[in-house]
């Protein structure tokens, strides 16, 4: 077999550049937003040494003065105070999870061979001889712990980033939308190139230093390496599922008595649940989905990797093709620094009208530019023709193959994000019929909601499906796993915007809680509304990436269970789909009963506050923040619990207990009914929210006609709204990492089940 191109020097040079490359480019945007210059006398320090007055503006309005901004300090401060607490309580509670965990990784991968020290045959080249299991079993578990810090750091830096920026937001909408958006997009960048940067950084580190032990067994390597991913998701799913639940707790709290009941504005100051609702959308919509796509990037990365090594790529120690998904990861933080630069530098947004437009364009750039990058790095590090893996044969396949695997799952992606915000966004027809329903009630208003997300499935499903056909066809399971990391190369762009929308989410309950004038409200609002479509197309991604990254892993686990197929028709396999097709709904009905129970205390609470309080309803009275920010906080942090067991324990308990054919159809069962559920849960909660907001922008003559606020067609879009927070927030999201963590643990655990599992069927 040819080699190609590339140099194994060179490749080790360059993929470490282009994540420093990342890292530097994030602390360059991080100084720019820092820019939004403040006094040294700070308010009440945040963790940064600054306060959030700003010198020398030419202030726009003159209600935004000295006090405005010293209330802004205050706000930024309480936020960012409730979500680092929250946050370190929550990790530390994960990291007793991860110890244990890390304990059942390495007794079940070392007793595959009785914790033997002997070198053993190589499972898929006999001739070799391979490091011992036990090996096997410290590695893997260096690798989970590995992958659950850099899962953590990920969360907890971007939380920061965020809750840096948000009254930074606020501040700069006084001279103008444009400066606003810039600075919003700028500090989501900065979570985004972090992000991918350190994923791709601590990956090529881990296989460089695991390299000094396994020397030539790079079959050996690359298993142990899956760790990593299953590290990533562990650490996201609970990020995820907490995180959801405290935010959507304050926010359905805050909405239901607030707005509804009381008739006050979002994110007015008398609402005792304001501060927790946005300390939640720091602590679930920035660190869950920032662990969330690490843990994607992660998993991909490790599969593609895994399949690799027992290819001709691992046989013939090709450094640079076996790096090829780490290039392709390189290349995108490349590309994302280019169209970042559009964004920020080339065009400047002047009117509300050009926000959505201009995020847009952002993913466009994106994939047009990818699509070159891939194409540049499938000619230079592949050799022209070699051979994959393909469930105990060896499929030849040639360079160009491997291009239209990466480039079809990147275009699926765009596609994806794209039908999503046709759904999702109030410019359209779909939004806008949800919105005319609520003429008639809250039930039309949920109707109309729910078949909006059913019909938003569509387009993805086939999208993904096309994606996973060519793939498959053109280089078996390694092909799909190229697609997953092709649809999220450009991770740090994706990141961006999404991480923008609760930036703005915040800034907009800042200019509330602050009393700006309705000027700048009506600006902040507007960003918001462009971001909770961004959000919705992030979610979008996410849960595209995740059936790929899916699929892959599954071809992975059945080629190291040593199963040759899976058929639907034997009992055993059929028994596990049914079961796994039942699990999204299991976990789903988890989810959003612990979103309202929570809800429940927290609605209680502020019904009470509002009637207990002396002049809190006129503005004379400050409400009790600290006790609701403890009633999501408590409620996260235990509910979080039983779904996340519910999926740790499934692959477990499937794979010793029934053995590695039932759990590949539980695998499977749950891949195919949670994509579905996961999209349609996603969009129906982020049509229901921009319906919301179209009412109350009120920018059209239709819009008008249902308004103003406080209008009944308003409050049965409230209802709606209440209902979806849920759904795109804390179930929705958390599915995709369901069906992905279920795949990698599978996949890390497949030595152990393939020599002792199906317990239950060998004593009957």
């Amino acid at each position: 077999m040819d080699m190609g191109m590339l140099s194994e020097g060179l490749t080790q040079v360059l993929i470490p550049a282009a994540a420093l490359v990342g890292i530097g480019f994030a602390l360059l945007q991080w100084l720019m937003v820092s820019k939004v210059r403040v006094s040294s006398d700070s308010v009440a320090n945040n963790g940064y040494n600054d306060g959030l007055i700003e010198e020398g503006e030419e202030e726009e309005e003159a209600v935004d003065n000295l006090d405005v901004s010293i209330k802004c300090a205050e706000i930024q401060n309480a936020i960012s105070l409730g979500a680092t607490s929250f946050l370190f309580t929550e990790y530390k509670y994960l990291s007793i999870f991860v110890g244990v965990f890390g304990a059942v990784i390495f007794l079940f991968l070392g007793s595959v061979k009785g914790f033997s020290i002997k070198s053993e045959p190589c499972t898929y080249n006999p001739g070799n001889m391979c490091k011992p299991a036990l090996a096997n079993a410290d590695f893997s578990t260096i690798a989970f712990l590995l992958g659950a810090l850099t899962s953590t750091l990920s969360g907890f830096l971007g939380m920061k980033i965020a809750t840096y920026a948000n009254a930074r937001t606020t501040l700069e909408a006084r001279k103008g939308v444009g400066k606003a958006f810039i600075t919003a997009f700028r500090s989501g960048a900065v979570m985004g190139f972090l992000l991918a940067a350190n994923g791709l950084l601590v990956l090529y580190i881990s296989i460089n230093l695991f390299k000094l032990y396994y020397g030539d067994d790079w079959e050996g390597l690359y298993e142990s390496i899956t760790g990593y991913g299953l590290g990533g998701s562990s650490m996201a799913l609970f990020g995820r599922v907490g995180g959801g639940i405290y935010t959507k707790a304050a926010d359905v709290g805050a909405d239901l008595v607030g707005k509804v009941e009381r008739n006050i504005p979002e994110d007015d100051p008398r609402n005792p649940a304001v501060i927790a609702d946005n300390v939640g959308d720091n602590v679930g919509d920035i660190a869950g989905m920032g662990s969330d796509l690490f843990g994607s990037y992660a998993e991909s990365s490790c599969a593609a990797l895994f399949v690799a090594s027992i290819s001709s790529f691992g046989i013939t120690h090709d450094y640079a093709a076996m790096s090829y998904p780490l290039i392709i990861s390189s290349m995108g933080i490349v590309v994302c620094l280019i169209t970042t630069l559009f964004a920020t530098y080339l065009f400047e947004i002047k009117n509300v009208s050009e926000i959505e437009p201009s995020l847009k364009r952002q993913l466009l750039i994106s994939t047009v530019l990818m699509t070159a990058g891939i194409a540049m790095v499938s000619f230079f590090a592949i050799p022209s023709e070699f051979t994959l893996y393909n469930f105990g044969t060896d499929k030849t396949v040639k360079n160009w193959h491997l291009f239209f695997c990466v480039a079809i799952g990147l275009w699926a992606g765009l596609v994806i994000g794209y039908t999503t915000e046709y759904y999702t966004s109030n410019a359209y027809s779909p939004v806008q019929d949800v919105a005319d329903s609520c003429r008639t009630g809250a039930a039309t208003n949920v109707i109309f909601g729910l078949a909006l997300g059913y019909k938003s499935v569509i387009i993805p499903i086939f999208s993904i499906a096309v994606a996973i056909y060519v793939s498959f066809s053109l280089a078996s399971m390694y092909g799909i796993a190229m697609a997953a990391l092709g649809m999220l190369s450009t991770i740090a762009t994706g990141l961006a915007i999404d991480a923008y929308g609760p930036i703005c989410d915040n800034a907009g309950g800042i200019a509330e809680m602050a009393g700006m004038s309705h000027k700048i409200r009506e600006r902040t609002d507007a960003l918001d509304a462009a971001g909770n479509t961004t959000a919705a197309i992030g979610k979008g991604f996410a849960i595209g990436s995740a059936a790929l990254v899916s699929l892959a892993l599954f071809g992975a686990f059945v080629s190291r269970a040593g199963i040759n197929s899976v058929d639907v028709l034997t009992p055993k396999v059929f028994i596990g789909l049914i079961v796994g097709a039942m699990l999204p709904y299991w976990f789903s009905a988890m989810t959003m009963k612990s979103v309202g129970s929570a809800a429940l205390k927290m609605v209680e609470e502020v019904r009470r506050q509002f009637n207990t309080i002396p002049g809190l309803m006129e503005g004379t009275a400050k409400p009790d923040y600290a006790t609701c920010v403890k009633i999501s906080t408590d409620a996260s942090l235990r509910e979080m619990i039983p779904p996340g067991a519910l999926v740790v324990l499934t692959p477990l308990v499937a794979g010793t207990f029934f053995g590695v054919e039932t759990l590949a159809g539980v695998l499977a069962g749950s891949l195919v009914s949670g994509v579905q559920v996961a999209i349609s849960a996603s969009n129906t909660g982020g049509a229901w929210d921009n319906a919301k907001k179209y009412i109350e922008a009120g920018i059209s003559e239709h819009a008008k006609s249902l308004g103003p606020k406080g209008s009944d067609a308003h409050k049965a879009a409230i209802i709606g709204d209440t209902i979806g927070d849920p759904l795109k927030d804390t179930s929705g999201p958390s599915l995709n990492i369901l069906i992905k963590l279920m795949a990698v643990e599978s996949l890390v655990f497949a030595p152990f089940f393939a020599k002792h599992g199906g317990i239950l069927f060998k004593i009957l």
